[in-house]
């Protein structure tokens, strides 16, 4: 299977939409938003299997010392083909010289991210404040 892999963050709202609910994500249920968020991410690295959006990967960060995974998703239809392990390893060469690169991880998540060379904090958990949209 040829992946193709683009670093791009112009995405229609069908592409997003698809691709999000694939994985269950209620934020598929608002493509026009996800568009936007998209573009707003500096870091948006794509995977593509013949002009399909089948993976992706964003991240933020403060331009030296932290960077912030904040969506990693790969179609279920192509999970074990290496594409979420090449989207977090091309994450991990842009921010290689930065101090830490953090991911709030489900636990059933947790072995992926440890087998990418993540480590769980010992003093900390994760937060989250969710607001669903109406």
């Amino acid at each position: 299977m040829n992946i193709e892999y683009k670093d791009i963050n112009d995405f229609g709202c069908d592409e997003l939409e698809r691709l999000f609910l694939s994985v269950e994500w209620s934020s598929g249920h608002f493509p026009d938003k996800l568009v936007v968020a998209m573009q707003n991410f500096d870091t948006v690295y794509s995977a593509w299997y013949e002009n399909k959006l089948v993976g992706m990967i964003c991240a933020m960060d403060d331009g030296i010392m932290n960077a912030y995974v904040h969506y990693l998703l790969v179609d279920p239809d192509y999970h074990g083909k290496t594409i979420g392990r090449t989207l977090v390893n091309m994450v991990k060469r842009k921010y290689k010289d930065f101090m830490r690169i953090a991911v709030i991880a489900y636990d059933d998540e947790m072995k992926f991210y440890e087998n990418c060379g993540f480590v769980k904090a010992k003093d900390a958990s994760p937060m989250f404040i969710t607001s669903l949209w109406t």
